[in-house]
């Protein structure tokens, strides 16, 4: 994807920025100059693909001290002009029953408790960012922010929560010249969802009510991520982008 977007000189955090739709992020801020720093769950070191292009920082999305951490070190680092909150897991895609209430509190911990803690963490730096339309924080919601699926009953909660959380925050910070936006992504190939793409049961039915006729890919979802932190959006605030090929708006 050509990237058309100039962030020279301008600081990003990218959380989850290890794989999928977060690497993807990552790699087009890269790309058009930005400073980026992305999370992981684990260590540098373990990880299979070439993160030299990053800043890395360990954060664990279900540790609130992990989550000050990162704030706080960040923050301590210097300025920050874009904060995409990406990092995600659908427990159903690792055998975990997401109607058990346990694991249903784990999925908002992660998807909605935990972004706007760390969203909250960094209100102060993103404040202070001379990026035309102001400091943005981008959340990557789903199409289960606007429709019920079963197995993913904690995740799409959540996901519907970050709706409510953008608006709220939209309200709450566009006076502290701060955007805050998300993008819904629709079915997108990723290491999470692998286990959908392998199975005809889950694609069939979703490709045959996608207009576009084909399933989505991380840099979809990513491209719209870049749109919606940069100059091109900065009069948008308190707004979801569903990036689907048409599924949801299939009758």
């Amino acid at each position: 994807m050509t990237i058309k977007y100039d962030f020279s000189g301008y600081r990003v955090l990218v959380t989850g920025g290890t794989s999928g739709i977060g690497l993807s992020a990552a790699g087009m801020y890269r790309d058009a100059g930005a400073d980026v720093v992305i999370t992981g769950t684990k260590p540098r070191e373990n990880y299979d693909v070439d993160l030299s292009g990053f800043s890395f920082k360990q954060m664990d999305l279900e540790d609130n001290a992990s989550i000050d951490a990162v704030a706080k070190n960040v923050s301590a680092e210097g300025g920050l002009d874009v904060l995409v909150n990406n990092a995600g897991l659908a427990f159903a895609s690792q055998g975990l029953d997401e109607h058990d209430p346990d694991v249903f509190a784990r999925a908002i911990q992660m998807h909605l408790t935990g972004v706007y803690r760390l969203s909250h963490g960094l209100v102060d730096r993103l404040e202070e960012s001379k990026l035309p339309g102001g400091g943005a924080i981008v959340n990557i919601a789903s199409v289960t922010s606007f429709m019920g699926v079963d197995v993913t009953l904690g995740y799409g909660a959540a996901k519907t929560g970050i709706l409510g959380l953008i608006r709220g925050m939209a309200v709450d910070l566009g006076k502290r010249n701060i955007r805050v936006n998300a993008v819904a992504a629709g079915l997108t190939q990723t290491g999470m969802t692998s286990i959908m793409f392998d199975n005809s049961e889950w694609t069939d039915p979703v490709l045959k009510r996608t207009p576009l006729q084909r399933l989505g890919k991380p840099d979809d979802i990513a491209g719209a991520v870049l749109f919606a932190s940069s100059s091109a959006a900065q009069w948008m605030t308190g707004q979801a982008l569903v990036i689907d090929g048409g599924f949801t708006i299939f009758g």
